[in-house]
């Protein structure tokens, strides 16, 4: 069961609106695809950021990949993470590991012909998702139509808008906002925010004892994720639970966190944090502190292994995110009733259509 090189496609798809959070705009999504064979079975792996992951993915890991045994991800990883000592982790070569270790776990599972989330050990075959989306880019009937889609149409109980506008020069617009969502969705439904580390620190503590009113159980990165004091400030400060961690590109910054005392729980992504093999650790050291752990947008990579850790809350159901995995692959997962089920077919359980997204293939 010997590697073949990786192969690796990059795609940018147009968003279908132009988007924005309170310190970022875009309005295209780079995806980075990379497939693992070995005899007839293959892997499928991805990540999002610049093509020259992709480009990483070629030069560095694939050559180091090449020959080694399918099943030893263990050792795939840790040879992974050294060969980019010189390189540095954080960034590309974090995503590009990434990809290519959840195209790793993919592949052991259909060669032993399993569903992933099997392999791992199922602790639940439920895992709890919130709509995301909620650009500040949006006006507010764009903004409620997403929200009632959630919550009225797809029944899912939790939902996420962006706030922290303009880097948190739009403060009167960002409650207006959420005064809305709260109209829309009703009393009942949990609603969350994300500031995108927007705000200063005594500013995110104003906007958080006004955003407790309107019933925000969630205050995500309200200051920067680098700034672990203004964090834990704002933490002790608020009722709603602060979060952080999507930056999280290695162990040691996840403890560095949890070591902080700067979150109440900790988001981690797969696609960058060094893929299954890495968020497994990263649920595990939250665990060890009393910790639960959510995930970071790229829903169908996290799937899986969120069904297999003990303190999962939920996964974001990321629009952008979501709305690309629909389009590439057969066998999406479906978050009516505000779960979804990862224990279906082999490996993730999701296929490539690449004829089908060809249009979009810029390398």
């Amino acid at each position: 069961m010997r590697l073949h090189r990786p192969a690796v496609s990059v795609y940018t798809v147009p968003t279908d609106a132009p988007e924005a959070d309170g310190t970022f705009a875009w309005d295209t999504t780079t995806m980075v695809i990379a497939e693992v064979t070995t005899g007839e079975a293959t892997g499928t792996g991805w990540t999002y950021g610049p093509a020259a992951v992709g480009d990483f993915l070629i030069e560095q890991l694939g050559p180091l990949v090449e020959g080694r045994s399918a099943l030893d991800i263990p050792a795939l990883h840790d040879a992974m993470c050294r060969s980019v000592r010189n390189a540095g982790r954080p960034g590309i070569a974090g995503c590009a590991i990434s990809a290519l270790d959840i195209a790793l776990w993919d592949l052991k599972a259909r060669l032993l012909e399993l569903p992933l989330a099997r392999l791992l050990g199922v602790v639940r075959e439920r895992v709890p998702v919130y709509g995301s989306g909620g650009f500040t880019t949006y006006h507010d009937t764009h903004l409620a139509a997403q929200l009632n889609g959630w919550v009225h149409g797809q029944g899912i109980p939790r939902v996420k808008l962006k706030i922290g506008e303009s880097w948190g020069r739009a403060v009167p617009r960002d409650l207006s906002r959420v005064r809305t969502a709260r109209e829309v969705i009703g009393p009942d439904a949990e609603l969350y925010v994300d500031a995108n580390g927007a705000y200063t620190r005594k500013q995110a503590v104003r906007v958080g004892h006004a955003l407790a009113e309107l019933g925000v159980g969630w205050f995500e990165e309200p200051v920067s994720s680098d700034d672990l004091t203004g964090l834990r400030l704002v933490r002790d400060a608020l009722v709603c639970d602060v979060t952080a961690g999507e930056y999280g590109y290695d162990l040691p910054y996840f403890a560095r966190m949890i070591a902080a005392g700067a979150v109440d729980c900790l988001q981690v992504d797969a696609t960058r944090c060094g893929g299954v093999t890495e968020f497994l650790r990263a649920a595990a050291l939250a665990q060890s502190h009393g910790l639960e752990v959510s995930t970071h947008c790229a829903p169908h990579a996290h799937a899986a292994a969120a069904a297999a850790i003990p303190n999962i809350r939920h996964m974001e159901w990321f629009h952008d995110h979501v709305r690309i995995e629909d389009m590439f692959f057969d066998g999406a997962l479906d978050p009516t009733g505000g779960t979804v089920r990862p224990v279906a077919g082999v490996g993730h359980g999701l296929t490539l259509r690449t004829d089908e997204v060809e249009e979009y293939r810029v390398a």
